[in-house]
């Protein structure tokens, strides 16, 4: 992820401390209008996922995969479908917009009844989930639009030329 998508993201009004302006829609229309190093945007700005007639992902849909299992699989379960411990992803970026759910991957959310207390911590000092945070919303939002069946995906585009000049910039390399 470029180190401008995640200032874009911590920047964001609202992202960290959680001021909702959630749509009904969650984020509106995937179709990518741009592209920048391999990273799809939509007409909004936020990023996207890009999917071929013959399965063929996007490298940033393939990475959120991969990263989604390192980082976010032990509580939201495989496929992004929930666990007895945590809600589904799928269902719920149904009604997130791209702020919001980047916001709770930021900042972490709190949900506390009478019954239970659900707590997802804070990721917004955690490299292995901020350096990838575009490519795992990008994965889950192409869940989210049923774009994208369960497992591995089989075929991907190649790496796009700077992503590892740009991820080691993140990760301190």
């Amino acid at each position: 992820m470029r180190t401008s998508a995640l200032l874009r993201w911590l920047l964001t009004a609202g992202a960290i401390f959680g001021a909702s302006a959630a749509h009904a829609d969650g984020a509106g229309s995937p179709t990518p209008a741009t592209s920048t190093n391999g990273e799809y945007f939509d007409k909004q700005g936020n990023p996207t996922y890009k999917i071929e007639k013959d399965g063929t992902v996007d490298w940033y849909t393939y990475i959120g995969y991969t990263m989604y299992g390192a980082n976010c699989l032990q509580c939201h379960g495989p496929d992004a479908l929930g666990s007895s411990y945590a809600p589904s992803l799928v269902d719920a970026l149904k009604s997130l917009n791209t702020s919001d759910a980047m916001g709770i991957i930021i900042g972490g959310k709190k949900n506390i009844s009478s019954s239970q207390e659900l707590v997802m911590p804070s990721f917004g000092l955690n490299k292995n989930v901020m350096c990838y945070i575009d490519a795992i919303y990008i994965y889950l939002r192409a869940r989210s639009d049923g774009a994208l069946g369960r497992g591995w995906p089989d075929k991907f585009e190649a790496r796009p030329a700077n992503y590892e000049k740009s991820l080691n910039s993140c990760l301190g390399g």
